[in-house]
């Protein structure tokens, strides 16, 4: 089987490791941050890769980088909003009224998503943003399955009621 390239491995999944990075810092800022530590490590890494699966292999490194980073002294990471809204590719198929009323469902669904323990949400980005299996989830998050089924079930459980809620209502209780 022929070496790939880094490019052919890891760039492709440049924007997903954005996507998860933000969610994790909840700025672009600091997830541009993260993500350009986590390529520099996984650059100097490569060589050693021995799985085929480099989305959530990079999806580790991304997930390890944030940490570590929270865990230095005064680098408690303040978070700001950030506006996921911004890619504006289908906005024009669709109609103004339309596309409000996503904007409104989205930022809804991101208030709910971001009121999670990190815990719960990092593996519910994981799973319903990003795709991942439950075991790719486990692997990134370094836990069991059943940790990852039993968190994804609770981050549901406490989901539902506040989408609910600030659905009927428009706005969080």
């Amino acid at each position: 089987m022929p070496r790939r390239s880094f490019e052919d491995v890891v760039v492709p999944h440049l924007d997903a490791a954005f996507n998860y990075a933000r969610w994790l810092t909840r700025n672009d800022a600091d997830a541009e941050d993260v993500v350009r530590d986590a390529v520099a490590r996984a650059f100097r890494f490569f060589s050693s890769v021995r799985t085929n699966n480099a989305r959530s292999w990079l999806f580790t490194i991304v997930r390890r980088t944030w940490y570590s980073r929270l865990g230095e002294p005064g680098n408690r990471i303040p978070s700001t909003e950030y506006d996921e809204l911004t890619d504006r590719r289908s906005d024009e198929v669709l109609r103004m009224d339309e596309l409000l009323m996503r904007r409104e469902q989205a930022e809804r669904v991101r208030r709910a998503v971001e009121q999670l323990p990190m815990d719960f949400r990092e593996v519910i980005v994981l799973r319903e943003l990003e795709g991942l299996s439950y075991k790719e989830i486990a692997t990134v998050v370094d836990i069991p399955i059943d940790t990852v089924i039993s968190r994804l079930s609770r981050a549901r459980e406490r989901l539902i009621p506040v989408l609910v809620t600030v659905g009927a209502t428009g706005d969080h209780k």
